[in-house]
């Protein structure tokens, strides 16, 4: 008999350009872009952050961004930081992994080397197994509810993490943040990445539930169908 998988609620959240770009270009901190958003834009995101149980980037956005995953410029409690890694490869001195402000969860798989998988619990974080050899995302959203007690979960994600989160049907909501911005670029990094469609069956269908604008930017709420 297979067992039931529990997720929590699920909100993919991105800043995005006029021509649907995530960056400069492909390797580009998006920290970059995301200082062009309005202070009220960024309050919000914030303020979405401390209404969270939790949030989840990739491995490669912690390698290019180092971010903090924090609440700030709001009061409240910064959410658990979910970083999966199917080989445990995140750099030892990202910030993601000084537990002393909030506790992190790196997801791997069972292929990741021991030696790594050692170091980074020997750095205060939760490390959990999901998967054979890539992280499996729809376990990974099983344990975050069952083990973590995780009920609102936001993505910030590149585009990589994007599709497989939208591919495995465990999205809910998007909201974007658009950038009066066009930046061009055949290999610069869009909100979703991944494998192309081969029909129009297949798209991934979402209804706008909001639009409004939070300073100088207009902000879009879909629900995916």
């Amino acid at each position: 008999m297979n067992m039931i998988l529990h997720k929590p609620h699920v909100l993919m959240i991105s800043e995005i350009t006029a021509d649907g770009k995530l960056t400069l270009k492909r390797g580009a901190s998006s920290k970059i872009l995301m200082k062009h958003m309005s202070q009220e834009a960024t309050i919000l995101l914030h303020e979405t952050r401390a209404a969270y149980d939790a949030i989840m980037v990739g491995s490669s956005t912690i390698k290019i961004d180092n971010s903090f995953l924090t609440v700030r410029m709001v009061p409240g409690i910064s959410p658990l930081r979910v970083i999966p890694s199917s080989m445990a490869d995140i750099p030892l001195n990202a910030n993601v992994l000084d537990v002393s402000v909030v506790p992190t969860v790196v997801a791997v798989s069972a292929a990741a080397p021991v030696d790594r998988v050692a170091s980074l619990r020997k750095k205060g974080v939760f490390v959990v197994v999901a998967g054979e050899e890539m992280v499996d995302l729809p376990v990974l959203m099983d344990i975050l509810y069952r083990k973590f007690s995780v009920r609102k979960l936001i993505v910030e994600g590149g585009p990589t993490l994007n599709w497989h989160m939208l591919y495995h049907h465990l999205v809910d909501e998007i909201r974007l943040i658009h950038l009066p911005f066009i930046v061009g670029g055949t290999d610069t990094p869009s909100l979703v990445g991944g494998m192309h469609v081969d029909s129009e069956e297949q798209m991934i269908r979402l209804e706008l539930s909001e639009m409004r604008m939070v300073g100088t930017n207009l902000v879009t709420e879909y629900r995916v169908l």
